[in-house]
């Protein structure tokens, strides 16, 4: 037979089998899931957009300039698509129960006090007949005619700035609400001893003379000076106290948000992503237009405001970062930002604590605190340059009780049913018992030092947090198991089934309690954006009566953080590696079942097999395997721990098409 017969043959026989194969269902278009870029706005709810500065030529993105022709058409296509601008005194008035806010609602902002504002922006409002915020920074409107501006130390031409005159003229339009962006705090300050400058509005700053960190008074009294000064100037000119915050460089702090709320203001504007409700004003996300986007593109960017990008993790030890020579370790943070970057990865999860032994039992941090050594004032220089460098995100990985504190507060204890006694687990982690108000304080206040002294998006809750069956058995856990109507021996808690599935239930609450105190603390300092992630074991996710060995749950995970981040670990839990793949789909059946649940996990697959004797990574085919397995199953958040980037483990070229969604060349 010819070649080519065959070959009509052979297709032949793939259409009849391709036809013999069931139509799927119809799916009516109602029923469809609806995409987030096709979802409507929920009620009350706003889409900030920051510009800055406008040009007719030529837009200088030191400035985040846009081109007055770019603006127009933006701004017509917001008015021809339904886009309605809103004023402050709306937003209030629907905060204060008032009339509700329009659907696609947005409000308009301008930063900095560019004369462009009022050359250029302020005949376009009037056109359109559009409110907006124009929000200055005092000491640059401040600056003499003949001298130039100190724009966060680099010489600006003072033209391009506005004046007090044309401020006070464009407040009385009737149009502009103006806001502020601090006095003389839109700058960098020394952050860290390795030399960051970091925003000053949100910075504990830096004394290289005395080695010594700016106090929380003296932080708290810089900014309150700041804001007064504004808050006046603003005042003089417009005839009104200002109620809108705008941070430099959309960078917030729970503390100035504290100072500034003291005095009067209302609302605070960042530039996170995502729409702004009424709940949260002072916390505003903004939409920034930069790098002057075309219509298409500006677009793009507002119709996907409510879609949430997928979360590709990189969990990476400071211990492989720290070095004792300090041309070395600044070398390895350099290694770590390009690997970073060259794997496309969007999300950091950061070790803050120093584990060298790989023992679990934290001795000391990579950030100052109050009550453990500092191994290296590490963790928000590398948070910093991960941030600005690489682009990601960072959470703090820590632990929530495995800390090497004070031998007289009391551990989590384990009783023996045999003996009777109780007595610290030699074969899990070293815990401080949260049952003790003393380590409830000290560890909440390891948590104020972390949010004080590190630049981070988000927390990354540690697996220490667990519970045997038969923990814990100390005089404390045994008083608070009392007081909420408990038995107070071991064995009563454990004979009846009824009260173990009780007593499981409190312990796994209590531990989620325990991190929500810890996360109010955290905000409190850093801000209410920072989110929250908590590690779960696979165990209690495949088998819930096993919640009574961890004292984890899925569903109160789903409800109680940000992300709940599975350890999707096979070899770790005794899976072959031709096991592995369906272990995996099993494991990402069991979070789809519940609706919405993948929007809000981010699996955690291993690139060490810990079991191997002696101890291997996993290569990197293995793991890109692993990684395609997830997405086809619908998994759009994951990645893997841990990652040696100095030893390029696993191999970039490997992992990267699987892990990143960026575009590479």
């Amino acid at each position: 037979m010819p070649v080519i017969s065959r070959f009509i043959l052979l297709l032949g026989v793939l259409l009849i089998s391709a036809c013999a194969q069931q139509a799927p269902a119809f799916t009516p278009p109602a029923q469809r899931p609806v995409a987030a870029n096709d979802a409507p706005w929920p009620k009350n709810h706003v889409l900030g957009i920051a510009y800055h500065d406008v040009e007719d030529l030529d837009p200088d993105q030191a400035l985040v300039a846009v081109r007055t022709e770019r603006l127009i058409e933006q701004l017509a296509w917001l008015r021809e698509n339904n886009y309605q601008p809103v004023t402050v005194d709306q937003i209030i008035t629907a905060r204060n129960g008032g009339p509700e806010l329009p659907p696609r609602a947005v409000l308009l902002s301008f930063d900095d006090g560019y004369s462009s504002f009022y050359t250029r922006v302020m005949p376009i409002l009037r056109a359109y007949n559009w409110p907006a915020i124009l929000a200055p920074v005092g000491s640059w409107v401040d600056t003499p005619l003949d001298q130039p501006v100190d724009f966060a130390g680099v010489p600006r031409k003072r033209s391009e700035f506005l004046t007090w005159e044309q401020i006070r003229e464009v407040s009385k339009s009737g149009l502009v609400e103006i806001a502020a962006h601090t006095d003389a705090n839109h700058k960098g300050v020394l952050a860290n001893p390795q030399g960051n400058q970091q925003p000053a509005a949100t910075t504990r700053r830096y004394d290289p003379a005395t080695g010594r960190y700016e106090t929380e008074a003296d932080f708290q009294a810089r900014l309150r000076k700041d804001v007064v000064a504004i808050s006046e100037k603003i005042r003089k000119v417009t005839g009104y106290s200002p109620r809108v915050w705008v941070w430099p460089y959309g960078e917030a702090d729970g503390t100035a948000l504290q100072v500034i709320g003291s005095e009067g203001y209302q609302v605070a504007l960042t530039l996170e992503d995502g729409l702004d409700s009424l709940d949260n004003l002072m916390s505003g996300p903004r939409f920034l237009v930069a790098s002057d986007p075309d219509g298409a593109h500006f677009a793009e960017s507002v119709v996907s405001v409510q879609t949430m990008d997928p979360m590709r993790v990189v969990h990476v030890d400071l211990d492989y970062v720290y070095d004792p020579d300090p041309v070395q370790q600044e070398a390895n943070v350099g290694k770590l930002i390009q690997r970073i970057s060259d794997l496309g990865a969007n999300t950091v999860f950061l070790q803050a604590f120093a584990d060298p032994k790989g023992d679990g039992l934290v001795h000391s941090l990579y950030f100052p605190n109050r009550h453990l050594p500092v191994r290296a004032d590490l963790f928000d220089r590398v948070a910093w340059q991960l941030r600005t460098r690489a682009n990601a995100k960072v959470y703090a990985w820590m632990p929530v009780l495995s800390f090497a504190l004070d031998a007289k507060l009391p551990r989590v204890q384990r009783w023996n049913p045999e003996t009777g006694k109780t007595e610290v687990a030699a074969d899990q982690y070293v815990r401080l018992s949260p049952f003790d108000p003393a380590v409830r304080k000290v560890i909440g206040e390891i948590y104020e030092d972390l949010a004080r002294m590190s630049s981070l998006d988000g927390v990354l809750y540690h697996d220490d947090a667990v519970f045997s069956d038969f923990e814990d058995a100390g005089p404390a856990a045994l008083k608070v198991y009392a007081a909420n109507g408990l038995p107070t021996s071991m064995a009563a808690l454990r004979d009846d089934p009824a009260t173990m599935q009780r007593w499981t239930r409190f312990k796994s609450r209590y531990l989620i309690d325990f991190t929500h105190e810890l996360t109010a603390k955290v905000r409190a300092i850093r801000g209410p954006q920072v989110l929250t992630a908590r590690n779960i074991f696979a165990e209690p996710m495949l088998n819930p009566s096993s919640e009574a060995w961890f004292a984890q749950n899925l569903d109160d995970f789903l409800n109680a953080y940000d992300w709940t981040a599975p350890m999707a670990m096979p070899l770790m839990e005794k899976q072959t590696r031709q096991q592995s793949g369906p272990w995996l789909e099993r494991l990402v059946q069991t979070v789809k079942s519940r609706p919405g649940a993948l929007k809000r996990t981010v699996f955690e697959l291993q690139a060490r097999d810990w079991d191997s004797q002696p101890v291997a990574d996993i290569d990197g085919e293995l793991l890109a395997d692993w990684m395609g397995r997830l997405k086809r199953q619908g998994v759009t958040s994951f990645g893997y721990y841990p990652d040696n980037f100095i030893e390029d483990q696993p191999a970039v070229k490997t992992v990267r098409p699987a892990l990143s969604n960026k575009w590479n060349p």
